[in-house]
């Protein structure tokens, strides 16, 4: 008798019932990371954020949401409602920190720092003229969370325009 129910055991697989099931549930599981990144539901969804104000229109489109690794971009637009003499677009860390700056153009005539920001320095604008900055960027794979990320517009060093928006980096 011992010897039949170790037979059926081993061919029926008898302490296994569950197992299909919880490895196919961990496969289930595995295949949703995919189908909801290319769902848009894991980042890279495009917001934009326009600051009005009496000197000039400030506009970011920019993902709020983006994954370890990959690359984005940042659309920076300046509309001048008056003639901006010296106008200098000012990144805080939260653009900087886990984040790599590829590329941006168009490229300043200066490159500065002011404790720990970036600042581009551009040509004058006029009024009605129109300035536009693309930051390209890589996510550090190891960057996981979010931060603020401050945006300025200066004419000088006189501020205009400023955007705070929270970026989040999911692993």
């Amino acid at each position: 008798m011992a010897e039949a129910s170790i037979r059926d055991e081993y061919r029926d697989l008898g302490r296994r019932r569950s197992g299909p099931w919880v490895r196919r549930a961990i496969l289930l599981i595995v295949l949703a990371v995919p189908v909801l990144a290319l769902a848009g539901l894991a980042g890279q969804e495009t917001k934009r954020t326009t600051v009005q104000g009496p000197a000039a229109t400030l506009t970011m489109s920019s993902p709020s949401t983006v994954r370890g690794g990959l690359l984005f971009q940042t659309k920076i637009n300046v509309v001048a409602h008056r003639d901006l003499a010296a106008p200098k677009v000012v990144l805080d860390r939260g653009f900087l920190d886990g984040l790599t700056i590829n590329t941006t153009e168009p490229g300043a005539s200066q490159e500065l720092s002011r404790n720990g920001r970036i600042v581009f320095d551009y040509a004058s604008l006029k009024a009605g003229e129109q300035l536009t900055v693309w930051i390209q960027y890589q996510v550090n794979p190891t960057t996981v969370g979010s931060r603020t990320q401050h945006l300025e517009l200066d004419d000088g060093n006189t501020p205009v325009a400023t955007i705070a928006r929270k970026l989040t980096v999911l692993p």
